[in-house]
């Protein structure tokens, strides 16, 4: 599953890489050279909240796109602190261990903003769970390297950060897997950029688009599951200044750290997990800006220092943001999980081409489910996802392939919850279908008539069509013709179609089927007694069968009618309204036979 996910991610980026300064200004992840994806913290301002509508469109709430989620996490506080580097700030790094610790200390509980997370699954049945340990600090003494970009005396490129990354984990045997995530911390002065151009960079540059961001790295035996959190204590696009603890620790804690942290849980391989999958925003973006109410919701109180705070996490004091709740619908502090998970489920069935139907009726959500998102990852990058209230839905795929299909079921409330699988479109096999005969070609608007297709390579047919109408029925006889019932359709010529895997049957004039507005052609007898009562075989075409036709003696409806085949009838004269001659008008749905005397006429006597 992982390598079909990967595979797709490098389609995804390919559009993204060429006009990368254009597009990411509008998006929270961005693709860089490579096929890397990147999810950062934008500056307080130019928030995905403020700037975006709603994600579905039903609820607002984020969607699944197939990939895994963190079902535990251990963390490493990074400190990369060269010999010759700028110095942290005392009580920096101690400030931050002391908040992995806290989170560890608290996991498993739903008293803090980790809570939130816990809603989300993936395919693989795992949760994005309050599992949280603290790995330890590690201070790195590496040099950093040459500058990769221009905007700071110290500058690194996100290639660089990996880079350092994968030599130093090696080089000390530390995991590389999805349980564990490395915090990458430099002090004041260094800054960073996703690339060595220099158009989006760190908050303490000209080129300011970021307070921290979160990734991944791909290894042939695991992953690099890593954040990038630059200094940005005091910087007002990312740093509010309230410091609850009172340590320049809690800038950053504010700034990015806590923000990455949830969203690698929930995304760790960006745009693969739970996000917005048409704005590209996870579950912290969704929180960030539009005001305090939205970002970090109402204060629990004041610290001794006069700094608001909002969590309180093994005892201490801390402010940051909120993270969005798909139960509920809005951002939470905190989530205590009520009800019953919904289940997702589906089956695929490949019809013509690279048409697949998709099937998830097999799914609940308690009280009924309310909508079903699918995502389907056929095109150059995500788009928004289809949303149906029913369980079914037919999606043509650009081409035969494997690809990694979501869905994301939502209870009333919008609790949610994903699965995904792959989907294979296979290659058309074998000639497609042909019709060469129709008997009969015509039949009543009402539908019903029993149409004999010949043709050639009827094997595995799938659908017949009147038009763009399915067949009431069809079934394939042993000498390989086509048995089907005409649905109901207004008067005109039609093209009946058959498809099978092998694609459908292309349009001639030998597939054409009409649907005939009645005709009255003879009455037997044509005459009787004024008071009614004769029973009279009309013969004509286009009549449907049992008593879906009407008829009409001169202005008087018929009783008793019945129809044993589109071409006869019986039915019961009514009393007349006067001595002479009517006409007898047939009715098939709203079509009418027009008078043909002297064939249609019936004489009172």
């Amino acid at each position: 599953m992982r390598g079909l996910r990967r595979v797709c991610a490098v389609a995804l980026v390919s559009a993204g890489i060429l006009a990368f300064g254009a597009a990411s200004a509008a998006a929270v992840i961005v693709h860089i050279k490579g096929g890397k994806a990147l999810s950062y913290e934008t500056l307080r301002g130019s928030s995905p909240a403020a700037a975006f509508g709603p994600l579905d469109t039903f609820f607002a709430n984020v969607e699944y796109n197939g990939g895994p989620v963190m079902a535990s996490n251990t963390n490493y506080a990074f400190y990369w602190d060269p010999a010759g580097a700028p110095a942290y700030p005392a009580e920096y790094q101690s400030g931050i261990d002391q908040y992995f610790e806290d989170v560890a200390h608290d996991s498993g509980g739903q008293e803090n903003v980790n809570s939130v997370a816990a809603q989300y699954n993936d395919a693989a049945g795992q949760f994005a769970n309050y599992d949280s340990y603290f790995g330890g600090p590690i201070i790195d003494e590496d040099p950093y390297p040459a500058n990769g970009c221009k905007q700071a005396a110290i500058c690194l490129t996100d290639a660089q950060i990996d880079a350092e990354l994968r030599s130093y984990l090696a080089a000390h045997g530390l995991p590389e897997d999805l349980e564990h995530e490395y915090f990458v911390l430099t002090p004041p002065g260094v800054e960073s950029c996703f690339e060595a151009s220099g158009a989006q960079c760190s908050a303490g540059t000209e080129k300011a688009a970021y307070c921290a961001y979160h990734s991944y790295v791909p290894l042939a035996s695991g992953v690099i599951v890593y954040a990038n959190d630059p200094y940005v204590t005091g910087n007002e696009g990312c740093d509010d200044g309230n410091h609850p603890n009172g340590k320049p620790s809690d800038g950053v804690i504010e700034g990015g750290l806590a923000h990455e942290h949830e969203e690698s849980i929930t995304d760790p391989e960006p745009n693969s997990g739970w996000l917005d999958l048409e704005n590209e925003d996870e579950i912290a973006d969704k929180c960030r800006g539009g005001g305090e109410a939205n970002e970090f919701g109402t204060p629990l109180g004041i610290a001794p220092n006069g700094a608001k705070y909002n969590q309180v996490i093994n005892g201490h004091l801390y402010w940051y943001q909120q993270m969005w709740s798909n139960q509920g619908q809005h951002c939470m502090q905190r989530l205590a999980f009520s009800g019953e998970e919904p289940t997702a489920t589906f089956t695929s069935t490949q019809g013509a081409g690279e048409e697949v139907s998709l099937d998830a009726s097999g799914s609940s959500a308690p009280g009924g489910v309310a909508r079903y998102d699918w995502q389907f990852n056929g095109g150059l990058a995500p788009t928004s996802p289809t949303e149906t209230t029913t369980a079914t839905v037919v999606h043509t795929f650009p081409a035969p392939g494997n690809y990694l299909v979501a869905l994301t079921v939502y209870a009333g409330d919008g609790t949610s919850i994903g699965t995904a699988r792959e989907v294979t479109v296979s290659e058309p096999s074998g000639p497609g279908p042909t019709v060469t005969k129709l008997a009969p070609k015509t039949g009543p608007v009402a539908g019903g008539t029993t149409v004999t297709i010949t043709g050639t390579h009827f094997s595995d047919v799938s659908a017949v069509m009147f038009g763009s109408s399915s067949a009431a029925a069809f079934l394939v006889n042993p000498t390989g013709k086509i048995t089907a019932s005409s649905p109901a359709g207004a008067s005109g010529a039609v093209n009946v179609t058959v498809t099978t895997p092998a694609g459908t049957s292309a349009i001639t004039s030998a597939d054409r089927f009409t649907y005939a507005a009645p005709s009255v052609t003879g009455l037997s007898p044509s005459s009787g007694p004024k008071a009614g009562g004769t029973e009279v075989t009309i013969t004509g075409s286009g009549f449907a069968t049992a008593s879906a036709t009407s008829f009409k003696f001169g202005t008087r409806p018929a009783t008793g009618v019945d129809c044993e085949s589109v071409n006869s009838c019986t039915a019961v004269a009514p009393a007349g309204a006067k001595l002479g001659k009517v006409e007898v008008i047939a009715t098939v749905g709203k079509d009418h036979s027009k008078k043909s005397p002297p064939a249609d006429q019936f004489t009172y006597t």
